[in-house]
């Protein structure tokens, strides 16, 4: 009894586990691996760690500068008329110097904060992305799956519809018109088949790249989803929409801040022309000292402490002509930044009108489907009273797949552009995904 029990454990177990290795990989699943795997962006993640030492780098200019020099020398000395003597050279020296007046030092430190700033904005560029080139590659896949499984679906029903007509031809109630054109369409769709599967392969591997291993089932929006989704925007209007990315969109940051950076730099080109003003202090302990000379090795101790002041007097004109640089560099970094910003606009309008256009579109394509499924049995019945012919009958079969495939090409595009918009208005995030997740 117990050993039955045991076995009939173990088979619960094995069948639970092939249940799970069974189970579809929803949206999330798929990207989760995605934040660990993808090369693309544990490089950015890395740039963006790399970025945070600008900081501590830029700051580094207004802290003292302390220094230790030491010697250690033997001095072998041979004269005429006297015995070689060796004079044993042993010191140490300790330097300090700190900035006072060094403006281009307080201005690399403001462009250091600023660059930490720019490489925050890019990397949630950056985690923005990943979201979209994984949306992207699992709605490819499904697109490439819906259209090998509806081109399955006409090459079953019209390898069905030709047996028939062959039937039908032997018993002399059609003719071999009929059967010939169910065999060209039949042949077509083994070709059609062909190219979907292909292309199911190549929009798996695609997302291979991203997770680093080929995906295996993938979870899909059902017929009934689709027909219940609201299709919904959160805003009222295009230009709402554009408002919010003038003001949040990240790729507009980085240009600003670029901008920003630019400017800074100006003012570091004309540093060049200030004075610098340091403290400098020093301590040096000497054994040893000018045996060369006098044969005997002298113990001296120093300490100073003063300021030093350097006065630019003339530096070939470098400093003005990288001023000239620093000004033609700002008046770039403007022209980017409104290039930018007009990209920024154009991208929300299209991606915009996408979603618009997709509720619109998927509208029609429901509508649609539901009248090739009318259309379709009342071709069938047709058939049965003998008013349709075989061809009839295909055609509707074939209008039916085509508006299920449509539909479902639509809804994903629909989904995409969801994203793409959000991410131009720069709230692109994870709660984003897990909403597309829960309409799949």
């Amino acid at each position: 009894m117990i050993k039955n029990f045991r076995n009939l454990a173990c088979l619960l177990y094995l069948s639970v586990c092939a249940c799970a290795s069974l189970q579809a990989a929803d949206l999330m699943q798929i990207y989760r691996e995605a934040l660990t795997e993808d090369t693309q962006y544990g490089a950015a993640r890395a740039a963006y760690v790399a970025a945070q030492e600008r900081l501590p780098q830029g700051r580094a200019g207004l802290l003292p500068d302390i220094r230790l020099t030491g010697i250690g020398q033997n001095q072998y000395i041979e004269a005429k008329g006297f015995p070689s003597r060796e004079i044993k050279n042993r010191g140490i020296t300790a330097t300090l110097t700190q900035p006072l007046i060094h403006f281009e030092n307080f201005i690399i430190y403001q462009q250091s904060k600023n660059e930490v700033a720019q490489a925050d904005a890019q990397f949630v560029i950056a985690a923005q992305d990943l979201i979209l080139r994984v949306a992207q590659a699992y709605f490819d896949v499904l697109k490439a799956k819906i259209d090998v499984e509806v081109v399955e679906s006409q090459k079953k029903a019209i390898h069905e519809q030709l047996e028939q007509a062959k039937r039908n031809f032997e018993v002399g109630v059609s003719t071999i018109v009929d059967t010939h054109e169910a065999e060209a369409r039949y042949d077509l769709t083994q070709s059609q088949e062909i190219a979907a599967r292909n292309k199911l392969e190549i929009t798996q591997h695609t997302l291979e790249m991203l997770i680093n291993r080929l995906p295996g089932n993938l979870q899909d929006a059902s017929l009934d989803k689709i027909i219940a989704d609201p299709l919904s925007l959160p805003h009222d209007g295009m230009e709402a929409w554009v408002n919010q990315a003038e003001e949040k969109n990240f790729q507009l940051k980085v240009q600003r801040i670029a901008y920003d950076i630019s400017e800074q730099a100006i003012d570091l080109a004309k540093a060049g022309h200030y004075p610098t003003l340091d403290l400098v202090a020093q301590y040096s302990d000497q054994h040893g000292v000018g045996g060369s000379f006098t044969g005997i090795g002298l113990d001296i101790v120093n300490k100073s402490v003063g300021l030093q002041l350097t006065v630019p007097v003339f530096q070939g004109l470098s400093v003005q002509s990288r001023v000239r640089e620093a000004l033609a560099n700002r008046d770039k970094a403007h022209k980017d930044m409104e290039n930018v910003q007009r990209t920024v606009a154009l991208q929300v309008r299209q991606n915009y009108l996408n979603v618009t256009n997709g509720i619109a579109q998927i509208k029609a394509l429901k509508q649609a489907l539901t009248s090739s499924r009318s259309q379709l049995d009342s071709t069938v019945l047709g058939q049965e009273v003998g008013v349709r012919m075989e061809i009839d009958v295909l055609n509707a079969q074939q209008q039916y797949f085509s508006a299920r495939r449509d539909l479902a090409r639509a809804y994903y595009d629909y989904l995409m552009s969801r994203l793409q918009l959000k991410a131009e208005v720069g709230d692109l995030d994870e709660d984003d995904l897990m909403e597309i997740n829960a309409l799949l």
